[in-house]
């Protein structure tokens, strides 16, 4: 076995520990755990979460720049402007997205703020422009990032690995979402696609509005 796959093989191994560490610390059960037996804690959790997830995510940044492997494609050329047009495009929606977000919730500043005694989210059901086309804008919109870039080995490792855990991820989060907001999530899932926009499948401002203030909501 070659140097390079197996420095390949340790990146594709490092995303594999680095998914199941990210899932395993957003599980509700361990946040009911950590809460019963760590209430002091509690507040803080969210933002520990992010830090940790931001920490955990640096080893991997190495491995991928100490050993990349060798180039498998580049774009050039028209097709490699309008990529990197798509790119662009889709970077500029990342920068403003967060707005129709609420950060401080997001980021656990809010329940640090407040000394929340329990460890949920409490991000209401909102439903923005860019999620009245996909129900993952964030997740969409990093994987046209990700695959518009020239590949060499590492990148592509990492491509696949980010690409597997994003729609792994949304389908869990998925399941929490349902459980949390019932029906009108339903309803919401049944109209829009997930991480693929399809013009036939999107929502007018009108009809996220109604979902938005659904009876069923809670």
């Amino acid at each position: 076995m070659g140097p390079d796959v197996v420095h390949l093989s340790l990146l594709a191994l490092a995303w594999v520990a680095y998914g199941a560490l990210h899932s395993l610390l957003a599980a509700e059960g361990l946040k009911a755990r950590v809460a019963a037996r760590f209430p002091g804690a509690v507040p803080t959790y969210r933002l520990g979460y992010n830090l940790m997830a931001l920490v955990a995510l640096l080893p991997v940044v190495g491995l991928m720049a100490g050993h990349p492997g060798p180039w498998l494609w580049r774009w050039t050329g028209p097709l490699g402007w309008l990529l990197d047009g798509l790119a662009l495009g889709a970077v500029g929606l990342l920068v403003v997205g967060p707005a129709t977000y609420d950060l401080g919730e997001f980021l656990g500043l809010r329940a640090l703020r407040e000394g929340r005694a329990e460890a949920v989210d409490l991000e209401t059901f909102r439903i923005s422009d860019l999620h009245r086309f996909v129900r993952h804008p964030w997740y969409a919109l990093s994987l046209v990032v990700l695959w518009t870039r020239d590949m060499n080995a590492a990148r592509l490792v990492s491509a696949l690995a980010v690409t597997a855990y994003i729609v792994i991820g949304s389908h869990l989060e998925e399941q929490k979402l349902v459980a949390r907001f019932g029906e009108a999530y339903r309803r919401y899932r049944e109209r829009v696609p997930s991480l693929v926009p399809r013009p036939w499948r999107t929502l007018s401002r009108d009809e996220a509005r109604l979902l938005q203030d659904s009876k069923d909501l809670h």
